[in-house]
């Protein structure tokens, strides 16, 4: 196995600042345009903003992280079982938020090795982006249940009590 050279730790960053940014625009349409909630898009916006800054501000410019990128030899590329199921909005909220979670604790961890002010930005908005996961879910499981509530198992929202959000939402709480 190769040592981490500068290419391989900029593909790191590179990829996980699009993933970022990616999975919190797809939380702010949710609660944007499903959950009409003017105040959790603001925050997500504002979360994205703030990534946006980061890589901005990184000491690594943005133009030599995707000079890095290799998309067509990334052995991780192909989407997993997981990844191409959803079967509503809130699955694809939950999949999404769950993603920039995990992409903002990657961008943490290795911006230690070269830019320690970032790391301690994106640790910042890691948390808010917790807040928010807790403030959408009861929001979330309340359009999904008025939504089934019509029409059961069918529409974007569907499921019933003992859903898969229910469950995420309680364990969510537990933090």
């Amino acid at each position: 196995s190769e040592a981490l050279t500068d290419s391989r730790l900029h593909r790191i960053l590179d990829a996980n600042f699009n993933r970022s940014r990616e999975g919190l625009r797809v939380a702010e349409e949710i609660v944007r345009f499903a959950m009409d909630s003017a105040v959790l898009q603001k925050g997500f916006k504002r979360c994205r903003h703030e990534v946006q800054r980061v890589l901005e501000d990184f000491s690594v410019a943005p133009r030599t992280l995707l000079k890095s990128r290799d998309s067509r030899q990334d052995v991780g590329r192909g989407a997993s079982a997981l990844e191409e199921r959803r079967k509503d909005l809130a699955e694809v909220f939950l999949a999404n938020v769950q993603r920039v979670k995990e992409s903002l604790r990657a961008l943490e961890e290795f911006s230690k090795l070269i830019d320690p002010v970032a790391s301690r930005r994106l640790k910042e908005i890691r948390f808010r982006v917790y807040a928010l996961e807790k403030k959408a879910l009861p929001k979330l499981e309340a359009v999904r249940d008025h939504l089934s509530g019509t029409a059961r198992g069918t529409g974007p929202f569907k499921g019933g009590r003992g859903s898969d959000l229910g469950r995420r939402r309680r364990r969510s709480t537990a933090r």
